[in-house]
């Protein structure tokens, strides 16, 4: 690997990357619309299938889900595919909104027999918003105080019977009462290279992009295993082929618009190189603190945690000990640096 390339950057940051308006809406069109369109979570898909046609059968509303699992994996898409395969109204909201427990309660009185509630990052919700929410997905009502002091008193409001569906990539926030009265909870994993590969070529075709089969297969190694990161490249490298390939996404065309962007051939960018860097030549390897770490790159440590931490753990470059982060054996090489033999590295 040519490490020069990492040498200076301009601080990319394909997978959190902030969005246009434009590509807001590609997003948005590039999401799958029915379930058999959903590509991948497989260990999802079909019992969620079958409690949907279930409840449907029974002209009820869908017990109440949580998916939980990394950044970009596709907790809001499936939402919404839920929400329109059980020909509901979806309101959508994030547990940060929730302020006051009047905001839930103008939201939930608005909601119609049968509609879904999607409450994103639902581990941010204050334990106030939290304790509301039990007699809401419990009883259908909830209860709101009237006046103060020794006159105050309690008034149930009933609800129509709704589907709340949670989104958290926390779900150790989640208190265990919270959790409980989830019907139905899924998780969702990294996403295999061949499904990968599949969503770039759907997604290739509905932006009208030309790409050669072996740039999909090149892509699908680079994007981490989400298809967040998958669907980004592509449109970076739609506009790369466009002004240098004729609007070819071709082989040749991947390797140069990718290396442009230091993305490497594991899917590392810029951010990645810096945390394994701190940790090889600032901090001997590790065992150091994530305030230290995230400090040390100059990241916030939620960044680091949620955004580049899962992935490099899932290809075995970094490890999480009781005194910290380390790097391993893999990290090391490749980086191309030769351990210290003095270091107990990780293989």
């Amino acid at each position: 690997m040519d490490e020069e390339i990492f040498e200076e950057s301009d601080d990319t940051r394909l997978i959190e990357a902030s969005e246009t308006p434009e590509e807001a809406v590609f997003d948005v069109t590039l999401r799958p619309q029915t379930l058999i369109e959903f590509i991948g979570q497989d260990q999802i898909k079909e019992p969620l299938s079958i409690s949907m046609e279930a409840a449907k059968g029974r002209e009820e509303a869908l017990e109440h889900i949580l998916l939980y699992g990394n950044p970009g994996l596709g907790k809001t898409t499936l939402a919404s595919i839920i929400a329109r395969e059980m020909n509901a109204n979806i309101k959508v909201t994030a547990g940060p909104a929730l302020e006051r427990v009047g905001d839930l309660a103008a939201i939930l009185s608005n909601l119609g027999a049968g509609d879904v509630l999607f409450i994103d990052e639902i581990h941010r919700m204050n334990h106030t918003i939290e304790e509301v929410l039990y007699t809401a997905m419990e009883d259908f009502a909830i209860d709101i105080i009237i006046g103060k002091g020794p006159g105050a008193r309690t008034l149930r409001m009933p609800l129509e019977k709704f589907t709340l569906i949670g989104a958290t990539t926390k779900m150790n926030l989640l208190s265990s009462p919270f959790r409980d009265r989830f019907g139905h909870m899924y998780h969702l994993s990294f996403y295999e290279h061949e499904d990968i590969e599949k969503i770039l070529k759907r997604s290739a075709e509905v932006l009208n992009a030309k790409m050669e089969g072996d740039a999909a297969k090149l892509i699908a190694t680079r994007a981490r295993r989400t298809p967040r990161v998958a669907n980004r490249l592509l449109k970076r490298l739609r506009d790369y082929a466009q002004i240098r390939n004729s609007g070819i996404i071709s082989l040749a065309s991947a390797n140069e618009a990718l290396s442009m962007l230091r993305v490497d051939h594991e899917g590392l960018d810029e951010v990645d190189h810096k945390i394994l860097r701190a940790l090889v030549e600032k901090f001997s390897g590790g065992p150091v603190g994530l305030a230290t770490l995230a400090a040390a790159i100059a990241e916030e440590m939620d960044t680091v945690e949620s955004i580049y931490e899962p992935y490099l753990l899932q290809i075995g470059m970094l490890e999480r000990t009781p005194r910290g982060r380390k790097a391993t054996n893999a990290a090391y090489q490749h980086l191309g640096i030769t351990p210290p033999l003095t270091q107990d590295i990780l293989v």
